[in-house]
């Protein structure tokens, strides 16, 4: 009986192991390897609740940024502190870990639809489909999904809904936190974008420094924050408010002016 054991999606525990232990030695390297990856924080993650965790994050690919997650959050609960080293934290990995992803990615071909046996809850974007703006009601049985997996364990979400830095947070995002009252653990990547290529599947570039820090629980008043104060604090949180572009745009000028002025001392 133990080898047919499923969780509330249907999926066969005993396989889902092995795709994630199968799925993780192959993508091992490329966050400890030819790539290396910085985390900072991880030692927030052995001390969460099993349940009703929900992860934030900006995003910057369709897939290498949720591959990472689950490397960093299966390290940190096996006791390595900012570490993926040694994959021996493969062996018993955590089941019940899921990432929000859209059904058109995840139905794309082969290895997308492995990696959403691995975890994925596919949703249908109101906003976008094939390629193009859409404008369209909200499933409900895609929320029903959403519920279902923070009731069973923790969900990934990228609530801009894009691998575009910048663009805006998803309302939607925020009603599922005002609705299921998670604990809300943001997350801040970097270098993804340098090393693969947009699906996250092609190494692009090697020798890149990725980094990911995990931040502490957001602090939120289910009851009396609004909607647009929940997406403001998602926003800082993951560092996508409009006032990081300045900030950003401001040091990338100090940069170019102190090459500037190496090249002149330089000629």
């Amino acid at each position: 009986m133990g080898l047919i054991k499923k969780n509330p999606f249907g999926h066969i525990l005993f396989l889902k192991r092995w795709l994630i232990r199968i799925l993780g030695a192959l993508t091992h390297r490329r966050f400890k390897g030819f790539n290396q990856l910085k985390i900072e924080g991880s030692e927030i993650i052995k001390n969460l609740p099993d349940t009703n965790v929900l992860f934030v994050s900006n995003h910057q690919t369709y897939f290498a940024d949720v591959v990472a997650m689950f490397h960093v959050f299966n390290a940190s609960l096996s006791g390595r502190v900012d570490s993926i080293k040694n994959i021996g934290y493969l062996w018993n990995p955590k089941l019940n870990i899921y990432f929000v992803a859209a059904k058109e990615t995840m139905q794309s071909g082969l290895l997308p639809k492995i990696l959403a046996y691995a975890g994925s809850v596919s949703i249908e974007r109101t906003w976008r489909a094939e390629g193009k703006d859409v404008n369209r009601q909200v499933k409900m049985s895609d929320v029903s999904n959403i519920t279902t997996a923070l009731n069973d364990g923790w969900v990934i979400t990228f609530p801009q809904g894009t691998t575009k830095p910048w663009k805006p947070i998803r309302r939607g995002t925020a009603h599922i936190i005002k609705t299921n009252k998670p604990l809300v653990v943001p997350i801040v990547i970097d270098g993804f974008r340098r090393s693969f290529d947009r699906k996250g599947l092609r190494i692009k570039k090697r020798g890149i420094l990725q980094s990911m820090e995990i931040k502490a629980p957001l602090e939120i008043d289910y009851e009396n924050d609004s909607i647009d104060t929940i997406v403001e604090k998602l926003e800082y949180a993951i560092e996508q408010h409009p006032s990081f572009l300045k900030v950003i745009s401001q040091e990338d000028l100090r940069k170019e002016e102190e090459l500037n002025k190496t090249r002149n001392w330089r000629y």
